[in-house]
């Protein structure tokens, strides 16, 4: 019975939590400590702390660690099921009408329309980042002064050695961090 409660719990939280797994946290808290008492909310802090901290989703994270919480494992596998099965549904549903009427007008001039706006929102989240990494914020600051020269140094020839040289990007990352490792510990 334990098991139907957390499927259907998180089938809501994760049919409502749009926005991402931050944005699902006040419903998760609102079924688990509030409606249910699964879990207090020191225990409910404990578990998104240790879902913020592992690989993966935070929402699924915690809808994991809850069912663990409070039914072992066969509630974790209903509450993660619950927490990932709406996004499955909806994506599944948009793929099936996509593909039988993808020759439509009608759908190829949404398409058309949403991929500017696709590429806008993908240019606005690498300029926050690395505005993030060059001034430390997310916004252009007052004074341009205040440029971190190091994090410049690093973009360019990471970016030199992924245009020129065209090596896996993981090998980039890493020789990024060592570079900032010891660069950030002499300067």
């Amino acid at each position: 019975m334990r098991c139907l409660e957390l499927l259907f719990s998180f089938f809501q939280i994760g049919l409502f939590s749009i926005g991402g797994g931050y944005a699902a946290m006040p419903l998760i808290q609102d079924q688990v400590v509030d409606r249910h008492a699964w879990l207090t909310m020191t225990q409910f802090a404990d578990i998104i702390s240790i879902a913020e901290m592992t690989p993966g989703p935070i929402a699924v994270n915690s809808a994991t660690f809850v069912g663990i919480q409070v039914a072992g494992f066969p509630g974790a596998l209903a509450a993660t099921a619950g927490c990932i099965l709406p996004s499955c549904l909806i994506v599944t549903t948009l793929a099936f009408l996509y593909y039988r009427f993808r020759g439509l007008s009608l759908i190829q001039g949404i398409l058309a329309a949403l991929r500017p706006a696709v590429v806008a929102m993908i240019a606005s989240a690498g300029l926050s980042l690395i505005l993030l990494a060059f001034y430390g914020q997310r916004e252009l600051p007052e004074n341009p002064a205040d440029l971190r020269l190091i994090s410049v140094f690093i973009f360019c020839i990471g970016f030199l050695v992924l245009r020129k040289w065209k090596v896996n990007p993981l090998w980039v990352m890493a020789g990024a961090g060592v570079m900032g490792i010891l660069l950030y510990s002499i300067f």
